[in-house]
C-alpha cells in the first residue's frame, strides 16, 4: 500500500507559503486575516509609549518584542495596538502607554515620565526622574513586567546637579537607557530605540522622550519616535504614532507634557519549509511559485561607532564588537548568520560627537555616544561617550570624568554573548584627577590616577577581510597639565582609540574603527575628539553573489587559501544584495 507522503519516512512537517506578505497593523483588530498558507510568521510587537511629566522627564518608550518564527494556526487573529500616554498637566507624573499584543506576545506599555519633584515611573521603558532643586530623582525601571531579551530600559536621573537642577531625566529606550541631567538646568535625552527591518527597510522604533529644562537646554527625543522635552513654559513634543515613542517633558513650573506615541505590530508570513515534506504539498507550491528559496549561512564583522571624548573628563568608549570568526576567543564564538537571497540594509554607525568644551564646573556641553551598526539580526551598539561627569554605558562604555572613586560606564550594553565590549575607566584623585580610558572590546579602560589619566581599553584583531587589523580600542582620558600635573591617558594599545590630552585637544578614533575619541585636557577647556564610525563585514563561500552599494562600499573575492570566499565591506550604510 503507499505512503501518503510518497514512500517517504519519516515526520510530516508543515510548510508555510505567505509569499512573504508584510503588514503594519496601526490600529486594534479583532480579526486579522491571514493568507490563506500562511503557517509561521515574523512578527514585531512594539507598545504605546508613556506620556512627559509636567515639569520632568521624558516618557519611556512601549515594549519593543521580536519573534523570527512563529506558528500560526487558523485563518485570522486579534491584534491588539498600545495607546500612547494621555499628555501631563500641572506638574503631575505622565501617563503610562498601553499594551500592544499578539497572541502569546505582550509588549508592556512605557512608563510616564516624573512630575516636578517626582522619580521616574517603571515599565516597559523606565520614565525619566522629574524636576528637583539638588535633589536627584531617580529614573525608573525598564523591562516592566520582566522578559527575555528585555523589551526596554531604565530612565534618566533628573534634579540634583549642583547648585540647582530643575531638569527632568531622559525616558528610556529599546535598546539605550535614558540619559541623566548632564548638567544644571540640561534635560537629560530620551534613549535610543532600535531599528528592524521588517517592513522592507531600516525604521527605528521605541525611543525615548527627552526630559525638559527650567530655562536653558531640554533633552532631545531618542532616535525611533522619542518626542523632545519642553523648555521654561514650552510643552514638550508628543511621540511619533506607531513607533511607541515617548513623550517629552513639560518644561517650566507646569508646562504641559507631550503625549506617547501609539505602538504597532508588523507581521511578516514567510515562505518556509523544513524537514520532510509531503510531496503533493511541494509539487502544488512549486506550481504557484511558492516554494521558498533557500539562502546560504555567512560570518560577519560587525563594529558600531565610538563614542566622543569629554572634556578633562572621560575617553570615550569604543563602539560594539560583534563577530561569528576570524578573531581571537571567546569574542569569536557568535553564531552565523542565515541569510536568503535578494538585497538586505546594512546600517554602519557614526562616531559620536566629542565635547566642544570649555571645561565648566558641574560640566559643560556632553559629548555624545556612538551609534549602532546593523547587520540582519546583529546589532552592535555605540560607545558610550567619555564625560566631565556623568560616565555613560554603551557597547564599551565611557571613561568616567566625575567625582574620583566613581565607576566608568557599562560596557556590552545592552549585554549580548560573546559580550561586545568593555566597562569604561574610573576617574583619578588629586592632585591630577586623570580621567578614565574608556573601555575597548578586549579590555576595560584603564582607571585614572592623581599622576595621570588612564589610557583606553584594548582593541581587538580580525582578519574577515584578509588581512589582520584591529577594530573598536577605547579613547584616552583627559588630563591637567599645566593645572595640576597629570598628563592624558594614551589610546587604546593594539586598538584604534584617541589619546587624551593634558593640555590640548583630544584625539579622534580612528574612522571606520569603531574607536573612542581622546578627551580633551584641562586647560584651558580643550575639546573632546570625536569618536570613529563603525564598519561591517559580510563574508560567504565563492558560490554566492554579492553587490554592495552605494559605490563607497566594495566587494572582494579573496585568494587563495581563503578559497576564493566573498567579502562585502560597507565603510556607509547601503544594500547588500545576495544572489
Amino acid at each position: 500500500m503507499g505512503s501518503p507522503n510518497g514512500g517517504i519516512v519519516g515526520v510530516i512537517n508543515p510548510t508555510s507559503f505567505g509569499k512573504c506578505t508584510v503588514t503594519s497593523v496601526t490600529a486594534s483588530t479583532p480579526a486579522f486575516a491571514f493568507q490563506p498558507g500562511t503557517r509561521i510568521v515574523q512578527t514585531l510587537v512594539v507598545g504605546g509609549g508613556g506620556s512627559g511629566g509636567s515639569a520632568g522627564g521624558g516618557g519611556g518608550a512601549g515594549g519593543y518584542r521580536t519573534c523570527c518564527s512563529f506558528s500560526v494556526c487558523g485563518a485570522s487573529i486579534p491584534i491588539t495596538i498600545g495607546a500612547g500616554g494621555a499628555l501631563a498637566s500641572s506638574q503631575n507624573n505622565g501617563s503610562a502607554g498601553t499594551s500592544s499584543i499578539f497572541s502569546t506576545i505582550t509588549s508592556a506599555g512605557g512608563a510616564g515620565g516624573g512630575g516636578n519633584n517626582s522619580p521616574g515611573p517603571s515599565g516597559a521603558s523606565g520614565g525619566g526622574g522629574g524636576n528637583a532643586g539638588c535633589v536627584t530623582m531617580p529614573g525608573g525601571a525598564g523591562n516592566i513586567p520582566p522578559v527575555s531579551p528585555p523589551q526596554g530600559n531604565p530612565g534618566g536621573n533628573g534634579g540634583g546637579a549642583n547648585p540647582i537642577g530643575y531638569s527632568g531625566g531622559g525616558g528610556g529606550g529599546a535598546s539605550v537607557a535614558g540619559s541623566n541631567i548632564p548638567a544644571a538646568n540640561f534635560g537629560g535625552a530620551g534613549g535610543a530605540g532600535t531599528a528592524n527591518s521588517i517592513s522592507g527597510s531600516p525604521v527605528t522604533y521605541a525611543g525615548g522622550g527627552g526630559g525638559s529644562s527650567y530655562s536653558n537646554t531640554a533633552g532631545v527625543g531618542g532616535a525611533g519616535g522619542g518626542g523632545a522635552g519642553g523648555v521654561f513654559n514650552n510643552a514638550g513634543t508628543a511621540g511619533t504614532v506607531n513607533t511607541g515613542g515617548g513623550g517629552g517633558g513639560g518644561g517650566g513650573n507646569s508646562a504641559n507634557s507631550g503625549a506617547g506615541g501609539s505602538g504597532i505590530v508588523i507581521v511578516k508570513e514567510l515562505n518556509k519549509a523544513s524537514g520532510v515534506w509531503n510531496l503533493k504539498s511541494q509539487f502544488s507550491a512549486q506550481k504557484q511559485g511558492t516554494w521558498p528559496v533557500f539562502g546560504y549561512s555567512v560570518d560577519y564583522l560587525v563594529v558600531a561607532g565610538g563614542g566622543g571624548g569629554g572634556v578633562w573628563g572621560g575617553g570615550g568608549g569604543a563602539g560594539g564588537y560583534r563577530t561569528s570568526a576570524y578573531g581571537p576567543s571567546p569574542l569569536n564564538s557568535g553564531s552565523k548568520v542565515f541569510i536568503g537571497t535578494g538585497s538586505f540594509p546594512i546600517t554602519v554607525g557614526a562616531g559620536g560627537v566629542g565635547s566642544p568644551g570649555p571645561y565648566i564646573l558641574c560640566g559643560g556641553p556632553a559629548a555624545t555616544n556612538g551609534s549602532p551598526s546593523i547587520f540582519a539580526t546583529i546589532t552592535s551598539t555605540g560607545g558610550g561617550n567619555g564625560t566631565t561627569y556623568q560616565a555613560n554605558p554603551g557597547g564599551s562604555g565611557g571613561g568616567d570624568g566625575g567625582s574620583p572613586g566613581g565607576l566608568g560606564g557599562l560596557g556590552n550594553t545592552p549585554p549580548t554573548s560573546p559580550p561586545q565590549g568593555n566597562n569604561g575607566g574610573a576617574r583619578g584623585s588629586f592632585p591630577g584627577y586623570g580621567g578614565g580610558g574608556g573601555g575597548g572590546a578586549g579590555g576595560a579602560g584603564v582607571d585614572g590616577n592623581p599622576g595621570a589619566a588612564g589610557a583606553g581599553g584594548v582593541g581587538v584583531p580580525n582578519s574577515i577581510s584578509g588581512s589582520g587589523v584591529s577594530y573598536a580600542g577605547g579613547g584616552g582620558g583627559g588630563g591637567s597639565i599645566p593645572a595640576g600635573g597629570s598628563p592624558g591617558g594614551g589610546g587604546s594599545p593594539c586598538g584604534t582609540g584617541g589619546a587624551g590630552s593634558g593640555n590640548s585637544t583630544g584625539t579622534a578614533g580612528t574612522i571606520n574603527t569603531g574607536g573612542g575619541g581622546g578627551s580633551g585636557g584641562y586647560a584651558p577647556g580643550q575639546a573632546g575628539g570625536a569618536g570613529g564610525s563603525g564598519i561591517v563585514f559580510v563574508r560567504a563561500p565563492s558560490s554566492v553573489g554579492f553587490a554592495a552599494t552605494p559605490g563607497t562600499n566594495t566587494v572582494a573575492t579573496l585568494p587563495a587559501p581563503a578559497g576564493g570566499c566573498k567579502v562585502a565591506t560597507f565603510t556607509v550604510s547601503g544594500d547588500l544584495t545576495i544572489s
